[in-house]
């Protein structure tokens, strides 16, 4: 059996820019991204703390250095810029007796989407 175990986190992400005139996704700065092991393309759910709004989407890397946390295409119309995301992927785990030392990889951002604490 295999279970769907959250495998990378990025808490308090701060929308920095949202455009609705482009495909879909969402642009995380590649340094953050690769910090919690994020793949371009791979699918996310995300959480607005804002809002309660709640969708999936997919990867897309920003410029490293920037902070960038972008809403693309319709994901745009579900936050503004300012409000806070939970970034979330997941990933099957072969279900093994011992999963005690599993560990996600987390980062959580403060100001300027700087990371202040991460967990491996």
């Amino acid at each position: 059996m295999k279970l769907s175990l959250l495998k990378s986190k990025i808490h308090r992400a701060r929308v920095t820019d949202a455009s609705l005139d482009y495909e879909g996704s969402l642009t995380i700065a590649a340094d953050l991204a690769q910090r919690v092991g994020l793949l371009p393309y791979e699918k996310i759910l995300v959480s607005n703390m804002a809002n309660g709004e709640r969708f999936e989407t997919y990867v897309i890397y920003g410029k490293t250095g920037l902070g960038s946390i972008e809403l693309n295409g319709a994901t745009a119309l579900l936050g503004k810029v300012g409000d806070l995301l939970t970034i979330m992927s997941f990933a099957w785990v072969e279900d093994e007796p011992d999963l005690s030392n599993y560990q996600p990889s987390i980062i959580l951002l403060g100001e300027g989407n700087v990371i202040l604490k991460e967990q491996y």
